[in-house]
């Protein structure tokens, strides 16, 4: 299926439009399987739209929340992604606390709560070893070094393809991260990209021939489901106008 690419004029709409997207994506798996699954995405580019989320009447109890990719830091601490989605939304709605599944980042050893996530997600969605979870939505930025989740220009991540979650690594900092099978097994993938600095990485990105190990965001391309973009006017305007 071929990417879906929306440009929009700033970051508001952009938030606009996710919550416009996300919100059925979630009602429709409830009316199917009784329960939506979505993963969040870290960065402060998400963060008004899950402000947004914790304004909205929805039947939270029947929604239950991952992370695409976790800082290898305490919960508690400033960089967690889980922190800033808590403080942003979660904290201030009404879902149970057995609906949050946070990566673990408490293990001596990161490899050991990558295999420990890896476990908590194949029981609750009920996979054996080699198959891959559906979730419904996942939520992915991208850096300007065309990175997603924490999916870095060429490291060892990118090779995983046995596991559903590995150790991405950052000047030198370990991070918890989906993997690539993974993400590109999931229902819907909704993209949220902003800012000038991101033009360069989307050109290689949509560009018809790239090295995907430069630029990983090229391989995201989920197996059925949805990819959509959604980019501000200053992320997509060079793309936009190709």
């Amino acid at each position: 299926m071929s990417p879906i690419v929306e440009v929009l004029p700033d970051l508001a709409a952009v938030v606009d439009r996710a919550l416009d997207l996300l919100l059925p994506r979630l009602q429709a798996a409830i009316a199917e399987r009784g329960l939506a699954t979505l993963a969040l995405a870290g960065g402060n580019t998400p963060k008004p739209l899950y402000e947004r989320l914790a304004n909205q009447t929805f039947p939270w109890e029947k929604v239950h929340i991952f992370w695409g990719d976790e800082r290898y830091v305490p919960a508690d601490h400033p960089d967690s992604n889980q922190r800033m989605a808590r403080h942003a939304w979660l904290d201030r709605v009404a879902i149970p606390p057995g609906n949050i599944h946070p990566m673990p980042t408490d293990a001596a050893e990161p490899a050991v709560a990558a295999q420990a996530h890896d476990a908590e997600l194949r029981r609750f969605f009920q996979v054996a070893p080699g198959e891959f979870p559906a979730l419904d939505v996942i939520l992915l930025g991208m850096g300007d070094d065309a990175h997603t989740a924490s999916l870095f220009p060429k490291t060892e991540a990118l090779q995983v393809c046995d596991r559903l979650i590995t150790v991405g690594h950052k000047d030198g900092q370990p991070r918890l991260t989906f993997t690539i099978p993974l993400i590109n097994t999931a229902r819907c993938i909704l993209f949220l990209v902003t800012g000038e600095n991101k033009q360069q990485a989307l050109a290689q990105v949509f560009a018809p021939a790239a090295d995907p190990n430069q630029y990983p965001s090229r391989l995201i391309r989920p197996i059925n489901g949805e990819l959509i973009w959604l980019l501000d006017q200053a992320a997509g305007a060079q793309w936009a106008t190709q």
